[in-house]
């Protein structure tokens, strides 16, 4: 199958579980092209783990993952790198190597054994600091940057990447407040494109404002999805976070308070 063909992705009875504790239980997701899943938990419910399942990077225990109707664990990590990319929580640097150089990690996939990068990668890569706001940066030793500049590059990166599938891990971690909403309107275009947005969000107004549905993981198997208007529920938030939220009116909005 061709890349343009890996848009949709289907999980079907998908359990994850950790030791003997069963975090998710028979999840039944199909992901549409064009659209931004915000997936909201607590610590440690199984966010993380449920990304890397569906980057295959995990084996699946339970269920199948599907992409149009093809197992993912059929394709080879190139091919798959092709079609979705992973964004993990933490980024460790353990050499010295410069901002471009980095961001162009993110080429390899598209770039034959035993040859170089072309012009147009050069430009992919160029496009996609510009787009974290880190032209200028090119030389830079990774090892110099701060945490919310290594995070704009680790976008940078997936961005050059270009998959259909984006599987994001905590994305505004370490980010300034602009940059948050810089990089999350980043990524509703590129819903807006076609590309299908997969992430983990600890921010539930930033999920009501972006996403066009939430997946809520509560970490005893039980599992809610569905528009952020049915799922974003005071009595469902408080039950997630195990903590009283509650539901403001702002602006013809709803913002959401933890009130303890």
């Amino acid at each position: 199958m061709s890349k343009a063909n890996f848009l949709k992705m289907q999980c079907e009875n998908l359990s994850i579980s950790v030791t003997s504790r069963v975090l998710l239980n028979s999840l039944q997701l199909e992901t549409i092209p064009g659209e931004f899943l915000a997936i909201l938990g607590p610590n440690g419910v199984g966010k993380s783990l449920a990304l890397h399942t569906l980057a295959g990077l995990r084996p699946t225990e339970v269920g199948k993952i599907m992409l149009n109707d093809q197992p993912l664990n059929s394709l080879s990590r190139q091919e798959l790198a092709l079609i979705l990319a992973l964004m993990p929580q933490y980024t460790e640097d353990f050499f010295p190597a410069t901002v471009f150089d980095t961001v162009m990690i993110g080429r390899h996939p598209h770039i034959d054994h035993l040859q170089w990068e072309t012009v147009h990668d050069r430009n992919v890569g160029k496009k996609a600091l510009a787009q974290v706001d880190l032209i200028g940066f090119e030389e830079r030793d990774v090892l110099t940057l701060s945490g919310g500049e290594r995070r704009r590059l680790a976008i940078a990166q997936i961005l050059t990447q270009e998959p259909d599938i984006y599987l994001l891990d905590e994305p505004t971690n370490h980010l300034d407040p602009q940059h948050q909403l810089d990089v999350l309107k980043l990524f509703r275009k590129k819903a807006y494109d076609g590309k299908t947005i997969i992430a983990s969000l600890h921010d539930i107004n930033m999920a009501a404002r972006f996403s066009d549905r939430c997946l809520l993981i509560f970490g005893d198997g039980r599992w809610q999805i569905g528009s952020p208007d049915r799922v974003l529920k005071s009595d469902l938030l408080s039950d997630l976070y195990a903590t009283k939220i509650e539901t403001l009116s702002w602006r013809d909005k709803q913002i959401f308070v933890a009130v303890g």
